[in-house]
């Protein structure tokens, strides 16, 4: 598999379950984070971070600066990305994980690697890890689903100013609906989350809800556009009126807030 330069983070031992010489980006000598967005904000998590997307999406704050993906390095400019096996995923993530039991799988897009995704999440599942999926919803993939306990969907509106091949619609009702259903009689579930930079975003928002069905408020996550703490604090306030105007849940960026624009957190 294909993964970003920090891929597995954060860890503290290989996958022969030897120490690795370089402590976490946490700072802490112990394997792990905590997630730090969505309904499970506050988690100690275990992440893995494929590499590539198939959007490229660059925001414009509030301030006129570009606002970038904060993971360009893993889904696009691929800065340091590098194949494992799956098998030593797993195996480094055995070695990192007690006490916890929480693993995140990002990117980048995951979904792009599907075929070896679905038996990385089999493995994982069948060793009783709880299993979030964060995606941009562009693609669904049943064979990952299954092992899924969170999709964390990440559509991303006009405001990221994405850049993709013709074929790639940014936006895919279709799709979120796949997700959404998968949740309807099982114990999985799903959160839209939506980066709020502009007052145009509200508006597409209530559009593509009402291509949906099957969401409830609490479903739906709105989170202030900044990669990094200066540009989070400019849109915090008007992001909190959004949600309050909606009923929808505020989504805080708690590792932004704790480790700054720092990766590997």
């Amino acid at each position: 598999m294909l993964l970003a330069n920090d891929g597995i983070f954060p860890v503290t031992k290989d996958k022969n379950g030897h120490p690795i010489p370089s402590a976490p980006a946490s700072g802490f000598d112990i394997p792990g984070t905590i997630q730090g967005e969505g309904k499970l904000s506050g988690v100690p998590s275990l992440f893995v971070r494929l590499a590539g997307c198939n959007l490229h999406c660059c925001w414009q704050a509030a301030n006129g600066k570009p606002s970038p993906c904060d993971t360009t390095y893993a889904a696009y400019k691929l800065q340091g990305a590098h194949s494992m096996t799956i098998e030593d995923i797993y195996q480094t993530l055995l070695h990192n994980t007690p006490p916890i039991r929480h693993i995140v799988i990002t990117g980048g897009e995951p979904l792009l690697q599907a075929a070896e995704l679905s038996i990385l999440c089999y493995k994982l599942k069948d060793a009783g890890f709880h299993l979030t999926l964060e995606t941009n919803a562009t693609l669904y993939d049943k064979e990952v689903a299954q092992y899924i306990d969170l999709f964390s969907l990440s559509p991303k509106l006009v405001s990221s100013h994405f850049k993709a091949s013709s074929a790639v619609q940014r936006l895919c009702p279709e799709k979120i609906q796949a997700f959404i259903d998968d949740t309807q009689e099982t114990e999985k579930d799903f959160q839209l989350k939506f980066v709020y930079s502009c007052e145009n975003d509200i508006t597409e928002i209530r559009e593509l809800l009402r291509q949906l069905h099957g969401w409830k408020s609490e479903d739906i996550l709105l989170m202030p556009l900044g990669g990094n703490p200066e540009i989070l604090r400019i849109n915090i306030q008007k992001t909190l009126e959004q949600c309050l105007r909606n009923g929808w849940r505020y989504c805080d960026r708690l590792h932004i807030s704790l480790f700054g624009d720092k990766a590997g957190v």
